[in-house]
């Protein structure tokens, strides 16, 4: 039954925000970074300020990224990906606003122009300095033959284009997620624990103009108890979103 409100909604839906988190991309072999299991539990974070600072913290930080390289390059889209392509083609999608920093929703298929990735990409490797982006393949083998962390040609230091703790999210992604959600007639949210802010407010932000709120993650919410919530689904995203989202199309 609750499958089927879901259905409903998207099948009403001509202007959704689609919100994502780290649950939609653990079955595509990328970590859970802040799961009982995940990264953060073995190893602490190299933050920002340390980074532009320390010689040190930079080697630690390339270190880390080169550990998760691998399965960030050999990451495929699954059906969650892909379910929200088909409602992008079918022109009900405003836009995805993704906490991920893993590029499968560009793979599948999201154009740049309706996607928002707040916590950046692995899909680049960006200048602190000048801005400039490159590809990461040769940098990462660089970093791993002679362990120094690359810099770019003006002199600055590269990074992978994600935000590190303690870097300031891009004032632009804000502000065009803000303006997304202020336009959407649906918000879902989609495999995250709606715990990390100020993404976390983009959700909100829709569901405080009336506007209907899904959220489907397996496992407690920090959203489940707000009186916005107009449908909360436990459950496998995988599973239960391409399911509705077939049904909605169908119908």
């Amino acid at each position: 039954m609750e499958t089927a409100k879901l259905a409903e909604l998207l099948r009403e839906s001509k202007k959704m925000l689609v919100f994502t988190g780290a649950g939609i991309s653990t079955g595509s072999g990328i970590p859970d970074f802040r799961g009982p299991e995940g990264v953060w539990k073995r190893r602490q974070p190299v933050y920002y300020h340390d980074f532009m600072r320390s010689e040190a913290a930079r080697v630690e930080h390339w270190d880390f990224k080169l550990e998760g390289w691998p399965a960030f390059r050999e990451a495929r889209p699954i059906a969650t990906h892909e379910a929200i392509v088909r409602l992008e083609q079918a022109g009900k999608v405003l836009a995805v606003v993704t906490q991920n920093i893993d590029g499968l929703h560009e793979r599948a298929g999201t154009p740049a122009e309706r996607l928002v990735e707040l916590h950046g990409t692995n899909s680049f490797i960006e200048c602190q300095t000048c801005g400039r982006r490159s590809d990461p393949a040769a940098h990462f083998e660089a970093f791993r033959k002679t362990r120094r962390p690359p810099v770019c040609e003006c002199g600055g230091f590269l990074k992978p284009a994600t935000i590190s703790f303690g870097q300031n999210l891009r004032n632009e992604d804000l502000e065009r997620a803000g303006a997304i959600a202020k336009a959407a007639d649906l918000v879902v949210a989609l495999g995250s624990t709606l715990s990390v802010y100020p993404a976390a407010n983009i959700p909100l932000l829709a569901a405080s103009r009336g506007v209907p709120y899904v959220i489907i993650n397996r496992g407690p919410t920090e959203h489940d108890d707000l009186p916005e919530v107009t449908l909360r689904l436990e459950g496998d995203v995988g599973e239960v979103f391409p399911m509705a989202v077939a049904a909605a199309l169908e119908g």
